[in-house]
């Protein structure tokens, strides 16, 4: 099978649908497939190479992945004519990929990891006319009535079902997990407590890109709260530093420093993968405070290490976590806090290990691409 995908950023873009497709299309490739991604480009990296057997095309876009759903249109109707089929995903690359696929008579599927309508105002602090803006763009690019629209989780499903979309046009299949790296057998001992001082100190632990969504305002606030009932309680928040989140990020600290947390809440640089899975175990407890998620990539790599977590009942999160939890309610802060000292006391809730293997990821994508070639045989 000859696939095509269209996705507005790939590699060396690395977020949760990076991650997706990376491992989509290489496990493709390893079963005989025959995998092009079309993406924009970015500055330093070429227009076209091949890496782990996938095909990469590059279209200048400059260097705006919004630009992209316009520059791609030609070379996505060009490389449409090559594929059997077409996969692409929300938002930008999905347009030019259903239009080439109108064009060529060839099915596409869209991967759907976030439905934010109704909610970009909520989620993003936006205006009232920029949030309406989003939502018709949103809801237009749903309406564009692709072959099979793949949803990363139930929770996804849902919210694309308040859309209008029929149920028998949506699959779930959830994002895989490499199950090799996150074998907490296979992490060395670290010092990291000793190197930070922390003691026997009872540490929190949380992470990511400070973006809209990740919701470390209300981490913050929630550990006021904490550290005057438990002094010896820390958090340890590692923040990314990607350019597009600075202002965010700089409104975080400003909000440490208002609430005098400094020697509670120690923000600390990213570190690689390899580096974040010692974290995850030295610390007492990870909390994830999302406004919104599609899969949840951080709850499911912290629960399979066997770090007690405190999650947000937002998205897909309570669908995914499992082992020593504890769930608040989204955006409450207090919640956040009370469940915060039940974790302290060791009053977590115990669930069974939930499994996302990427073979079973890959076979039930490729299940839906050749029920779709059957069709035009």
């Amino acid at each position: 099978m000859k696939i095509l995908f269209v996705c507005e950023n790939y590699l060396p873009n690395l977020g949760g649908a990076e991650v997706l497709f990376k491992n989509l299309a290489e496990r493709y490739v390893k079963k005989g497939h025959q995998v092009t991604v079309l993406t924009h480009h970015i500055s330093g990296t070429k227009k076209k190479e091949t890496i782990n057997g996938v095909k990469i095309a590059r279209v200048s876009s400059f260097g705006s992945r919004y630009i992209f759903t316009f520059s791609s249109i030609l070379a996505a109707i060009y490389l449409a004519r090559k594929n059997d089929i077409i996969q692409t995903t929300s938002f930008n690359g999905a347009p030019p990929a259903w239009l080439a696929a109108k064009l060529t008579k060839k099915p596409v599927v869209i991967t759907v990891h976030e439905v934010w309508n109704g909610k970009w105002q909520e989620i993003t602090g936006f205006s009232w006319i920029k949030s309406k803006i989003h939502e018709i763009l949103e809801a237009a690019l749903y309406f564009l009535s692709y072959d099979n629209y793949i949803c990363v989780s139930n929770a996804t499903k849902l919210d694309l079902l308040k859309l209008s979309i029929p149920n028998p046009k949506i699959t779930v299949i959830y994002n895989g997990l490499d199950y090799d790296f996150w074998d907490k057998t296979k992490v060395a001992k670290s010092n990291l407590r000793q190197e930070f001082g922390l003691g026997k100190k009872f540490v929190f632990f949380s992470w990511g890109r400070p973006g809209p969504t990740k919701g470390f305002e209300y981490l913050i606030k929630g550990f006021k709260d904490i550290s005057e009932k438990f002094p010896q309680a820390v958090l340890l928040l590692m923040l990314g530093k990607i350019k597009t989140y600075e202002p965010m990020r700089l409104k975080l600290l400003n909000l440490i420093d208002k609430l005098n947390l400094q020697a509670k809440v120690r923000v600390i640089n990213p570190v690689s993968d390899e580096k974040l899975r010692e974290f995850l175990i030295m610390v007492n407890c990870a909390i994830i405070p999302s406004t919104s998620e599609g899969f949840g990539y951080t709850t499911v790599e912290a629960s399979t290490l066997g770090t007690p977590v405190i999650v947000s009942n937002a998205g897909s999160i309570p669908e995914v976590v499992f082992g020593k939890h504890l769930i608040f309610e989204n955006k409450n802060h207090i919640d956040l806090a009370d469940k915060a000292v039940k974790a302290i006391q060791n009053q977590f809730f115990l669930s069974e290990n939930k499994i996302f293997p990427w073979d079973t990821t890959v076979e039930k994508y490729l299940s839906i691409y050749q029920s779709f070639m059957k069709r035009n045989t």
